[in-house]
């Protein structure tokens, strides 16, 4: 290692650390205070880094002056981080379960469980139907379009239809 590359370090590390009062930056996160455009007083958002739209906006605190707003520190962001972090993996799980559905059947043969998964690919979108019995072995798999409906009818369906491509 260089020793300009040495002296590099630190400054990428006090780069990734700034804590002003309108703007802290720590740990992949970016707090910043801004003017709020529904009302006269301070809103804050919350960006994590490498996203280009913030995962959380909400209300800031009035200073003491009752015109600007109360400066960010240490305690506030932390809580700020907690929250967006929770935001985000909420949208998450939600995105999963939009994106992956899961049915069990009962049968005369026992349990099969039927699960669509979708492929929100921009140029070719479309979805993976399988059939698992208890064990989870594969009893099908094929693909459908994106928009197909997973039910107890459609996947009763199927399985009825030997696991043939739904029509």
């Amino acid at each position: 290692m260089t020793s300009n590359a040495m002296n590099e370090a630190p400054v990428e590390d006090a780069a990734a650390q700034v804590k002003e009062p309108r703007l802290w930056c720590d740990d992949g996160w970016t707090a910043r205070v801004i003017k709020n455009i529904d009302d006269e007083g301070w809103a804050v958002e919350m960006i994590k880094d490498g996203e280009p739209e913030p995962a959380l906006v909400g209300p800031w605190t009035m200073g003491r002056d009752k015109k600007n707003p109360k400066p960010l520190d240490a305690a506030a962001f932390n809580t700020l981080v907690k929250t967006a972090s929770e935001v985000l993996r909420r949208h998450e799980q939600q995105l999963h379960a939009t994106l992956h559905k899961k049915l069990t059947l009962n049968t005369e043969f026992g349990p099969v469980i039927v699960t669509l998964d979708i492929v929100p690919d921009e140029y070719d979108p479309h979805a993976l139907l399988g059939a698992y019995d208890a064990a989870g072995e594969e009893l099908a798999r094929l693909r459908v379009d994106a928009g197909f409906k997973l039910t107890m009818a459609s996947a009763n369906a199927w399985l009825e239809d030997d696991f043939r491509k739904p029509r």
